[in-house]
């Protein structure tokens, strides 16, 4: 990994402290999971896709470009499986990941302030699916923060051929964002705050790392109702084991407001079906459907609300 390039941007914004912090960890990141060699193999794999271009604006990622050896590169793109975050194309490639997640694109673009010119922070990111999204409206900076060592070679994979500067991704959790940073112009959190235990507390932290005026981007998993009702689901939630609290909108509307946001405002909120989570060739494990009551898809398997998607913004005072 090169992130000179982010550290020193960094020292040059007035944010030495984290650049020296991230820098001496950096040493740590990655190696020391157990299939990284097999990862980085299949990375290091990746044959040349000549006069490489990107395109952000459409669904799929996609790297327009020539490649002449095909079957290779889809033979090293394999081996970064499974793709969960997508889709991309890479010249004759097509990377049908188990989530379609230019869907949610679709529903959180339209209610954005402008992304051009702004810094801009992603939380558990993924592979960077939406990061990559973020440059078709020509930002400063795109910073993804994603401890997966997976995710983080899928990223380096697009980032092989597309080495713009302007993108970053940071092997870390949100834990080691310095807190009351008041830097960040934009801040997403996607599919994160129904793994926290203390979800309150991720949201004061979220308001912490932007600038007066900046715009939280929410999206969490919510059940139907009014204000006060929560789900704490006992055991297992769609067979995921770390999942804690599922409010209604109108609660997490509560939340934010708490938390000392302004403007908060609920822009959608949509039942996630399986066409926008499945099984593919590039994730062939489980997935929506095989969590769900097969008697009654409004149920998963434990019984519960099957997934419900809201996507909240906000602005810090």
């Amino acid at each position: 990994m090169n992130l000179q390039t982010l550290f020193d941007y960094f020292r040059g914004h007035g944010l030495n402290h984290w650049a020296q912090r991230l820098e001496s960890e950096s040493s740590d990141w990655l190696v020391n999971h157990g299939d990284y060699a097999r990862w980085s193999a299949a990375l290091e794999a990746l044959p040349e896709i000549s006069n490489a271009l990107g395109h952000f604006d459409v669904a799929a990622v996609t790297i327009d470009g020539d490649c002449a050896d095909t079957a290779s590169l889809r033979k090293a793109l394999q081996g970064l499986m499974p793709w969960r975050k997508g889709p991309y194309q890479l010249a004759d490639v097509f990377i049908d990941c188990e989530w379609r997640s230019d869907f949610k694109w679709d529903r959180v673009l339209p209610h954005l302030a402008a992304l051009q010119g702004r810094r801009i922070l992603d939380i558990g990111c993924g592979n960077g699916y939406h990061c990559w999204r973020m440059l078709a409206q020509s930002p400063e900076l795109v910073l993804g923060i994603e401890p997966s060592v997976l995710f983080n070679l899928q990223f380096g994979a697009i980032k092989k051929y597309l080495p713009q500067a302007q993108i970053q991704l940071l092997p870390i959790g949100v834990e080691k964002v310095p807190a009351n940073l008041d830097w960040f112009d934009s801040v997403f959190s996607m599919g994160v705050l129904y793994h926290r235990r203390s979800p309150l507390d991720h949201l004061y932290q979220l308001k912490s790392f932007l600038v007066s005026g900046g715009e939280l981007c929410l999206e969490t998993l919510v059940i139907e109702g009014g204000a006060g009702r929560i789900l704490l689901p006992q055991e297992r939630y769609a067979r995921m084991r770390n999942v804690w609290f599922i409010p209604s909108s109108a609660e997490l509307v509560a939340w934010l407001e708490r938390c000392g946001f302004s403007n908060v405002r609920l822009v959608d909120e949509t039942v996630t079906g399986i066409a926008e989570q499945r099984i593919t060739e590039w994730m062939q494990f489980e997935s929506l459907q095989q969590c769900l009551d097969p008697q009654d898809a409004s149920l998963t398997v434990e019984g519960l609300p099957a997934p419900r998607r809201a996507v909240v913004l906000a602005n810090k005072p």
